[in-house]
């Protein structure tokens, strides 16, 4: 039986471990700043957009009253901290920066070789007549019932041509264009970046989400392995066949 391809796979294993990391590492610089904003400014003293219940400085962090820092009530806000917020995650962000280009390399790669080679278009990108509600129902009850049958090797069905299609084309790129765009030193060289995204706290946000939904794929991903023979599943995917 044909299995995945060498270069499939070594793509394959180096994307995993750029994710992993980059969820990781991310998990720890979120933590510092739990809040999500839209523009170009955010900071403690601003409502934010969404909050998220993770880390010591989740609702933990006390300000003095607030005053006009231009004299103007409609203006910026200023206000001292009655206490010192949790701040570590330099490591985190050197870890961040250096495995977004590793996912860079191997992204690039895979989305390169893939189109050239016909492999995106054979196993990824659904067709035409494949993105009908008959074909989509069935793939779905395909997927409710249990035992759930052995997974096939490539070309997939509708709903995991969907999926892996979904992140490798649009959530994968976007996480690492929002992330990029927030680093100063290509911000200050590309700025149209941030523009794109209607300012740092957008793509920050933009980042988040495209970040939460890799990881929600992630979770389903590894989930469908563990029910469908792991062991044959990893055999494919170091082995080959």
């Amino acid at each position: 039986m044909h299995g995945h391809r060498l270069w499939v796979r070594l793509i394959h294993w180096l994307i995993a471990l750029a994710v992993l990391t980059l969820l990781y590492s991310g998990v720890a610089i979120l933590m510092v700043h739990p809040r999500l904003y839209w523009g170009h400014a955010g900071n403690d003293l601003m409502q934010p957009l969404l909050e998220i219940p993770l880390g010591p400085n989740h609702h933990a962090i006390h300000f003095s009253a607030s005053a006009p820092f231009f004299g103007d009530a409609s203006g910026p806000q200023d206000a001292n901290r009655l206490n010192e917020p949790w701040n570590e995650n330099g490591w985190a962000r050197s870890l961040h920066f250096l495995a977004a280009w590793f996912f860079l390399a191997g992204l690039s790669a895979y989305l390169v070789i893939g189109l050239l080679t016909g492999h995106a278009r054979r196993a990824l990108l659904p067709h035409r007549n494949e993105l009908t509600r008959r074909n989509l129902w069935q793939d779905i009850k395909a997927h409710l019932r249990f035992p759930l049958p052995i997974a096939p090797p490539p070309p997939y069905a509708i709903l995991q041509k969907l999926a892996y299609a979904s992140v490798a084309f649009i959530a994968l790129p976007l996480m690492f264009i929002t992330g990029i765009s927030m680093a100063p030193a290509i911000s200050a060289n590309y700025p149209f970046l941030l523009d794109l995204f209607g300012g740092t706290q957008s793509a920050r946000t933009i980042h988040f989400f495209s970040f939460a939904f890799v990881a929600t794929f992630l979770a389903v991903h590894l989930a469908m392995v563990a029910m469908t023979g792991p062991g044959r599943q990893l055999r494919a995917m170091i082995r080959g066949h």
